[in-house]
Protein backbone atom coordinates (compact mmCIF):
# COMPACT_ATOMS: atom_id res chain seq x y z
CA UNK A 1 0.00 0.00 0.00
CA UNK A 2 2.87 2.37 0.76
CA UNK A 3 4.23 1.71 -2.73
CA UNK A 4 0.87 2.54 -4.35
CA UNK A 5 0.66 5.75 -2.32
CA UNK A 6 4.16 6.72 -3.42
CA UNK A 7 3.34 5.92 -7.07
CA UNK A 8 0.15 8.01 -6.96
CA UNK A 9 2.05 10.95 -5.44
CA UNK A 10 4.78 10.64 -8.08
CA UNK A 11 2.27 10.60 -10.97
CA UNK A 12 0.43 13.64 -9.59
CA UNK A 13 3.68 15.58 -9.13
CA UNK A 14 4.84 14.60 -12.64
CA UNK A 15 1.71 15.93 -14.34
CA UNK A 16 1.69 19.09 -12.20
CA UNK A 17 5.32 19.72 -13.20
CA UNK A 18 4.62 19.14 -16.91
CA UNK A 19 1.60 21.44 -16.75
CA UNK A 20 3.68 24.16 -15.08
CA UNK A 21 6.47 23.87 -17.67
CA UNK A 22 3.89 24.09 -20.43
CA UNK A 23 2.41 27.27 -19.00
CA UNK A 24 5.83 28.97 -18.85
CA UNK A 25 6.75 27.57 -22.31
CA UNK A 26 9.74 25.69 -20.92
CA UNK A 27 9.01 22.28 -22.42
CA UNK A 28 11.64 20.98 -24.87
CA UNK A 29 10.70 21.03 -28.58
CA UNK A 30 9.67 17.66 -30.10
CA UNK A 31 12.42 15.75 -31.86
CA UNK A 32 12.05 14.85 -35.54
CA UNK A 33 13.14 11.65 -37.21
CA UNK A 34 16.58 13.07 -38.01
CA UNK A 35 17.23 13.95 -34.37
CA UNK A 36 16.69 17.70 -34.88
CA UNK A 37 14.17 19.82 -33.04
CA UNK A 38 10.90 20.39 -34.85
CA UNK A 39 10.16 24.14 -34.96
CA UNK A 40 6.83 25.45 -33.72
CA UNK A 41 5.61 26.73 -37.12
CA UNK A 42 2.38 28.25 -35.84
CA UNK A 43 4.33 30.70 -33.70
CA UNK A 44 6.34 32.07 -36.62
CA UNK A 45 5.29 34.67 -39.18
CA UNK A 46 7.25 32.68 -41.75
CA UNK A 47 9.74 29.82 -41.83
CA UNK A 48 13.49 30.33 -42.13
CA UNK A 49 14.93 27.01 -43.23
CA UNK A 50 18.58 27.92 -42.76
CA UNK A 51 20.31 28.72 -39.50
CA UNK A 52 21.59 32.07 -40.74
CA UNK A 53 19.83 35.31 -39.89
CA UNK A 54 18.46 37.54 -42.61
CA UNK A 55 20.89 40.31 -43.64
CA UNK A 56 20.36 43.71 -42.06
CA UNK A 57 19.00 46.16 -44.61
CA UNK A 58 17.61 43.41 -46.83
CA UNK A 59 18.65 42.01 -50.19
CA UNK A 60 18.01 42.94 -53.79
CA UNK A 61 15.94 40.54 -55.92
CA UNK A 62 17.63 39.06 -58.99
CA UNK A 63 15.00 36.63 -60.30
CA UNK A 64 11.28 35.92 -59.94
CA UNK A 65 9.82 32.46 -60.62
CA UNK A 66 6.35 30.91 -60.54
CA UNK A 67 5.98 27.33 -61.74
CA UNK A 68 2.19 27.75 -61.70
CA UNK A 69 2.37 29.97 -64.81
CA UNK A 70 5.79 28.89 -66.17
CA UNK A 71 7.37 32.26 -65.31
CA UNK A 72 11.10 32.72 -64.83
CA UNK A 73 12.25 36.32 -65.21
CA UNK A 74 15.40 38.29 -64.39
CA UNK A 75 14.85 41.21 -62.00
CA UNK A 76 16.74 44.48 -62.36
CA UNK A 77 17.26 46.96 -59.52
CA UNK A 78 17.20 50.37 -61.17
CA UNK A 79 18.57 52.94 -58.68
CA UNK A 80 16.71 55.86 -60.25
CA UNK A 81 12.99 56.65 -60.35
CA UNK A 82 13.53 58.40 -63.69
CA UNK A 83 10.82 57.18 -66.08
CA UNK A 84 13.20 56.84 -69.02
CA UNK A 85 15.64 54.70 -66.99
CA UNK A 86 12.85 52.48 -65.63
CA UNK A 87 11.29 52.00 -69.06
CA UNK A 88 14.69 51.08 -70.49
CA UNK A 89 15.23 48.39 -67.84
CA UNK A 90 11.73 46.98 -68.46
CA UNK A 91 13.08 45.90 -71.85
CA UNK A 92 15.63 43.71 -70.02
CA UNK A 93 13.32 41.97 -67.52
CA UNK A 94 11.18 42.79 -64.50
CA UNK A 95 12.07 45.87 -62.45
CA UNK A 96 11.98 46.40 -58.69
CA UNK A 97 10.60 49.87 -58.06
CA UNK A 98 13.45 51.69 -56.25
CA UNK A 99 11.46 53.05 -53.30
CA UNK A 100 9.75 49.73 -52.53
CA UNK A 101 10.90 47.18 -49.95
CA UNK A 102 13.86 44.82 -50.13
CA UNK A 103 13.87 41.09 -49.56
CA UNK A 104 14.10 40.10 -45.90
CA UNK A 105 12.80 43.35 -44.43
CA UNK A 106 9.34 44.53 -43.43
CA UNK A 107 7.61 46.15 -46.36
CA UNK A 108 6.48 45.27 -49.88
CA UNK A 109 8.78 44.33 -52.73
CA UNK A 110 7.13 45.86 -55.83
CA UNK A 111 8.09 44.22 -59.12
CA UNK A 112 6.86 45.52 -62.46
CA UNK A 113 7.04 43.79 -65.83
CA UNK A 114 5.69 44.01 -69.36
CA UNK A 115 2.93 41.78 -70.67
CA UNK A 116 2.10 41.33 -74.36
CA UNK A 117 -0.09 38.93 -76.29
CA UNK A 118 0.98 39.93 -79.78
CA UNK A 119 1.56 36.88 -82.01
CA UNK A 120 5.15 37.92 -82.80
CA UNK A 121 7.38 39.53 -80.17
CA UNK A 122 11.12 39.83 -80.83
CA UNK A 123 12.07 40.88 -77.31
CA UNK A 124 10.69 38.21 -74.96
CA UNK A 125 10.87 40.63 -72.04
CA UNK A 126 7.67 42.17 -73.40
CA UNK A 127 6.10 38.91 -72.13
CA UNK A 128 7.83 38.96 -68.72
CA UNK A 129 4.60 39.06 -66.72
CA UNK A 130 2.31 37.32 -69.19
CA UNK A 131 -0.35 35.27 -67.39
CA UNK A 132 0.19 36.65 -63.87
CA UNK A 133 -3.58 37.20 -63.90
CA UNK A 134 -3.93 33.38 -63.97
CA UNK A 135 -2.31 33.02 -60.56
CA UNK A 136 -4.67 31.90 -57.80
CA UNK A 137 -4.70 32.34 -54.04
CA UNK A 138 -2.29 29.81 -52.56
CA UNK A 139 0.00 29.62 -55.62
CA UNK A 140 3.72 30.06 -54.91
CA UNK A 141 6.03 32.76 -56.23
CA UNK A 142 9.76 32.53 -55.52
CA UNK A 143 11.94 35.62 -55.53
CA UNK A 144 15.70 35.00 -55.46
CA UNK A 145 18.56 37.12 -54.21
CA UNK A 146 22.16 36.09 -54.81
CA UNK A 147 22.07 33.98 -51.64
CA UNK A 148 18.46 33.08 -50.77
CA UNK A 149 15.08 32.03 -52.06
CA UNK A 150 12.12 33.93 -50.64
CA UNK A 151 8.86 32.05 -51.16
CA UNK A 152 5.59 33.95 -51.22
CA UNK A 153 2.01 32.69 -51.22
CA UNK A 154 -0.44 34.51 -53.48
CA UNK A 155 -3.21 36.24 -51.54
CA UNK A 156 -5.00 38.12 -54.32
CA UNK A 157 -5.20 38.92 -58.04
CA UNK A 158 -7.09 41.86 -59.51
CA UNK A 159 -7.37 44.13 -62.54
CA UNK A 160 -6.62 47.72 -61.55
CA UNK A 161 -8.74 50.40 -63.18
CA UNK A 162 -7.02 52.38 -65.93
CA UNK A 163 -7.35 55.57 -63.87
CA UNK A 164 -5.76 54.03 -60.77
CA UNK A 165 -2.19 55.14 -60.17
CA UNK A 166 -1.76 54.00 -56.55
CA UNK A 167 -0.87 50.47 -55.46
CA UNK A 168 -1.01 49.82 -51.72
CA UNK A 169 2.35 48.72 -50.28
CA UNK A 170 1.81 47.47 -46.70
CA UNK A 171 4.74 47.66 -44.27
CA UNK A 172 3.42 45.55 -41.37
CA UNK A 173 5.00 42.34 -42.69
CA UNK A 174 6.94 40.96 -45.66
CA UNK A 175 4.98 41.15 -48.88
CA UNK A 176 5.37 40.95 -52.65
CA UNK A 177 3.37 42.76 -55.34
CA UNK A 178 3.62 42.05 -59.08
CA UNK A 179 2.19 44.59 -61.52
CA UNK A 180 1.98 44.49 -65.31
CA UNK A 181 3.29 47.73 -66.77
CA UNK A 182 3.16 49.09 -70.34
CA UNK A 183 5.15 52.17 -69.39
CA UNK A 184 5.75 54.10 -66.19
CA UNK A 185 4.48 57.28 -67.83
CA UNK A 186 0.96 56.05 -68.70
CA UNK A 187 -2.12 55.22 -66.64
CA UNK A 188 -3.32 51.94 -68.11
CA UNK A 189 -5.28 48.96 -66.82
CA UNK A 190 -2.87 46.69 -64.95
CA UNK A 191 -3.03 43.30 -63.32
CA UNK A 192 -1.93 43.36 -59.70
CA UNK A 193 -0.87 40.23 -57.79
CA UNK A 194 -0.34 40.40 -54.03
CA UNK A 195 1.48 37.76 -51.97
CA UNK A 196 2.80 37.22 -48.45
CA UNK A 197 6.14 35.70 -47.44
CA UNK A 198 5.87 32.06 -46.33
CA UNK A 199 9.49 30.86 -46.09
CA UNK A 200 13.13 31.71 -46.69
CA UNK A 201 15.90 29.28 -47.55
CA UNK A 202 19.50 29.53 -48.67
CA UNK A 203 20.24 28.84 -52.32
CA UNK A 204 22.09 25.55 -52.62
Amino acid sequence: MKFLGFLATFVILFFVTVAFLGVVDALPEPIGGNGESVPQEENRAFRVESDSTLPEGGEFPTRVVSKAIDMDVTVLNTPSTDVVALDADLLKGAVRYPSSGRLGTNGTVLLLGHSSYLPVVRNQNYKAFNNIQKLKAGDEISVYSDAREYRYEVTGVRLADASEDVVELPTDGMYLTLVTCNTFAAKTARYVVTAKLSSVSEVQ
